[in-house]
């Protein structure tokens, strides 16, 4: 399997979310499931538009998403790649929707019982 492998799976105009957004979740889910790691490298741009069988500018916009939240980052002329953090930021949202739920739960509480 080539280094640049994701297993992003077909996204489609038909699914929910935007093109860009299916790509972002795809990362977001392969990263936080150990199969893309800190340093690791990303498809260029072109390659994994035509992969995807989507522009180029979706995948420009996925990717300006990934790295604006910190999960990757880009260095002229070598690449994209996994951030040393992005492992951390893919589980952040899920943390914080528990920790809004956590003052019920360490009661013992249900939302009913409240």
């Amino acid at each position: 399997m080539p280094s640049h492998a994701l297993r992003i799976g077909p996204i489609s105009a038909a699914a929910p979310g935007a093109l860009y957004q299916q790509i972002v979740d795809a990362v977001k889910r392969e990263i936080a499931a150990d199969r893309l790691l800190s340093g690791s490298p990303l498809p260029s741009f072109r390659a994994l538009a035509e992969e995807l069988l989507v522009s180029l500018i979706t995948v420009k916009r996925a990717y300006e998403e990934l790295e604006r939240e910190g999960i990757i980052y880009r260095r002229q002329g070598l690449g994209t790649f996994v951030a040393e953090r992005g492992h951390d930021r893919t589980r952040a949202p899920i943390a914080r929707r528990r920790a809004r739920a956590s003052p019920w739960r360490a009661r013992g509480q249900g939302r009913r019982d409240v």
